[in-house]
């Protein structure tokens, strides 16, 4: 096993390592390491499903009033970051909404609080077992752990996995914030950028601040580039010019 500063330690003699106490160490390094949040997610999903054997596991993320499916087990790209699910929708959807852990056992899909969606195989599983995720704001996302064939989650699955939900709450909402604060900055800067692109054009074609923006505007929809990089490439000529000059 691996601390959080990458040294490995051997565990004392007689000690009997298991994947539940493999998952409370990697989440303490998650939290201590602060790693993004797309990496959180994924490694939530390792280690639910190493607590608990499945065929499945999907992982929704409360953004606003929708859940959204953002990590799987099996590869969903056309479903992760779009399928969403309002609070109440669903069996995932009524987990949310009450905060409180489901499990069925069989004939998932004949659940009342069931609901398809054709595009995800995971639909036709037998048994289901769904949990939130929670931290100290509130409800963050929710775990789905599903079943080809019938199965009876025992207590000791459903603690682990709403245990899961507990700790991985704080994590998430960590790199989630972590996230925010990175698209801040990149906001930040994009603007800083767009006003040098704007007072450049202003002085050498002689234009007014929203003429200049109308012209880096006009130039983002005819080559189908971001406004970013039309500025960048502005920005970029202008100091070329400078270095050349000075070098003269």
């Amino acid at each position: 096993m691996e601390t959080a500063s990458g040294e490995t330690v051997k565990p004392a003699a007689g000690a009997v390592e298991s994947p539940e106490v493999d998952f409370l160490h990697a989440i303490g390094s998650c939290m201590a390491m602060a790693d993004p949040l797309h990496e959180v997610l994924a490694q939530v999903v390792e280690f639910a499903t190493a607590v608990v054997k499945c065929d499945s596991c999907f992982l929704y993320v409360l953004e606003g009033n929708d859940l959204v499916l953002r990590a799987s087990k099996n590869p969903h790209p056309e479903a992760v970051g779009r399928l969403k699910l309002q609070l109440g929708q669903g069996i995932t959807g009524w987990v949310a909404a009450h905060r409180q852990p489901v499990a069925v056992s069989a004939n998932a899909s004949k659940d009342p609080r069931f609901q398809c969606f054709t595009e995800l195989l995971e639909d036709s599983f037998q048994s289901f077992l769904s949990v939130p995720v929670l931290s100290r704001n509130g409800l963050v996302g929710v775990i789905n752990l599903q079943h080809q064939r019938p199965h009876v989650h025992n207590k000791r699955e459903i603690k682990l996995v709403s245990t899961i939900g507990f700790l991985v709450g704080a994590a998430i909402e960590m790199a989630r914030l972590e996230n925010q604060n990175l698209a801040l900055s990149e906001r930040l800067e994009t603007r800083k950028i767009l006003e040098r692109a704007k007072g450049i054009l202003q002085r050498d074609l002689g234009l007014s601040e929203e003429q200049a923006y109308l012209v880096l505007q006009r130039e983002s929809r005819q080559k189908r580039k971001p406004m970013r990089e039309i500025a960048d490439a502005i920005v970029l000529t202008e100091e070329l010019k400078r270095s050349q000059q000075r070098s003269t």
